[in-house]
């Protein structure tokens, strides 16, 4: 009886102490995420200017493309900036910048600590696997913000300016906060960073079983009703930038059913 106690003790002990090193490796990993983001932002901090100039770019855009409308129709241009409400709003937006560019430039970094993390666990032909990915996601997430600062986000200032007008000659004058231009900002730029995600997730989905091409087919009529959802809630309550940020979308998940596809090819032509 006192055997079969001791025994089981030593199971527990012998269960209790992996357990234990996974957690100290979490700790050492998360610790080295943090450290990457902190190192991002005090690279960003030198070059906070730069980076404010280069994201009131879509703003400078949207004020030309208007002022121009306004011209054609014999009307005088306006001089739009932004503006802020209290006296640290510029200084906790530079915060915010200098984090959101650590996060960004720490990414590479964060990616390869989770993977270091979750390695052990994988057969070798699963890591050589799983590092494509590593690569494909952080390239996915700059098309995504590309697509959002070059082309969705000017035409969502200018559709925002083309609101202002209340009746033929008379407009309200749109003034901005700085901090609410940056929240949008990021709100874009991480739904369609974020949104570029979807055909790394559903492969790695498929490559471990969870889905599968067919099921992702059948799915098709769900799948579009939950984007249509998703981009309405994280789009401004234009039609433009809903309609590209679904498109974009519902091609990556067709994008994907294709990827799924050839995976299942890859592992039955393995089987036999």
């Amino acid at each position: 009886m006192g055997g079969a106690k001791r025994i089981e003790s030593d199971e527990v002990d012998e269960s209790k102490a992996p357990l234990l090193s996974h957690l100290i490796e979490l700790r050492s990993r998360l610790i080295r995420a943090v450290l990457a983001v902190v190192a991002g932002c005090i690279i960003c901090l030198p070059f906070l200017k730069q980076i404010i100039q280069l994201l009131m770019w879509p703003f400078e855009q949207a004020i030309a493309r208007y002022n121009s409308g306004l011209v054609l129709k014999g009307l005088d241009p306006v001089d739009l900036g932004l503006i802020a409400t209290h006296p640290l709003e510029t200084f906790f937006v530079k915060l915010k910048i200098a984090l959101f560019g650590g996060v960004v430039l720490g990414f590479p970094v964060i990616a390869f600590q989770v993977y270091r993390f979750v390695a052990p666990g994988l057969y070798k032909n699963e890591r050589g696997a799983f590092l494509p990915y590593l690569i494909l996601s952080p390239v996915l997430f700059i098309l995504g913000a590309s697509l959002v600062f070059f082309f969705v986000f000017p035409y969502v200032m200018e559709f925002a300016l083309n609101q202002q007008a209340l009746t033929e000659g008379k407009q309200v004058d749109l003034l901005t906060k700085i901090s609410d231009y940056l929240r949008l900002a990021m709100t874009l730029f991480l739904a369609f960073g974020l949104s570029f995600q979807l055909p790394v997730v559903l492969s790695l989905l498929g490559r471990a079983g969870i889905v599968s091409a067919t099921g992702l087919r059948k799915g098709r009529k769900y799948a579009l009703f939950g984007i249509a959802v998703f981009a309405a809630f994280v789009t401004p309550p234009d039609p433009i930038t809903q309609i590209v940020l679904g498109s974009a979308i519902y091609l990556l998940y067709e994008i994907s059913i294709l990827s799924v596809s050839l995976l299942e090819k890859k592992v039955e032509k393995t089987a036999v």
